[in-house]
């Protein structure tokens, strides 16, 4: 019997590119076997493969349902599966939920002008500090017309100025 072709072993001849090669290989690996398993497994689910080594393909989804009945019907979708063309190994399903990615909503509360005796300590605060691009940062921020919820520390004769933005 042939050891099968295993793609996503590090062969060591990226040292040079910092394995960008290989990552990228190994990335439309598992974007093509997305694409070959997801006809096959529940729908409809969006499923994503994140790896596949060892026997042992580990795939995502979103739903927990969904995701509950592949792993309770695991031992059919393993043998289904491993007829493909890249999964002949498949001996194990292992399935993770994935974070739905739900973009932040823009903020509906309207930017408020940086009121005129803020800006003044600012610039105060960026001509007392001795760093550089920090005082810089201040000049910035003192010269900008909107404020961005800000919050300011004072420690140890420094100012660090955190932005939160909502």
């Amino acid at each position: 019997m042939s050891k099968p072709d295993n793609v996503f072993q590090q062969t060591g001849k990226h040292i040079k590119t910092g394995n960008l090669t290989f990552l990228t290989t190994q990335v439309a690996q598992w974007q093509r076997l997305t694409k070959m398993v997801q006809p096959l497994l529940p729908q409809p689910e969006q499923w994503q493969v994140v790896c596949y080594q060892n026997g042992s393909l580990i795939i995502t989804g979103e739903n927990q349902a969904m995701i509950s009945q592949l792993s309770y019907l695991q031992n059919q979708y393993v043998s289904k599966l491993s007829q493909l063309e890249g999964l002949k190994d498949l001996q194990r399903i292992q399935v993770r939920l994935r974070n739905k990615n739900i973009p932040n909503p823009p903020s509906s509360e309207p930017s408020k002008p940086i009121p005129p005796e803020t800006q003044e300590m600012l610039r105060s605060a960026a001509d007392f500090v001795s760093d550089p691009k920090l005082s810089q940062a201040l000049l910035r921020l003192a010269s900008n017309k909107k404020i961005m919820n800000f919050i300011f520390y004072e420690k140890f004769s420094y100012i660090f100025v955190t932005y939160i933005t909502f």
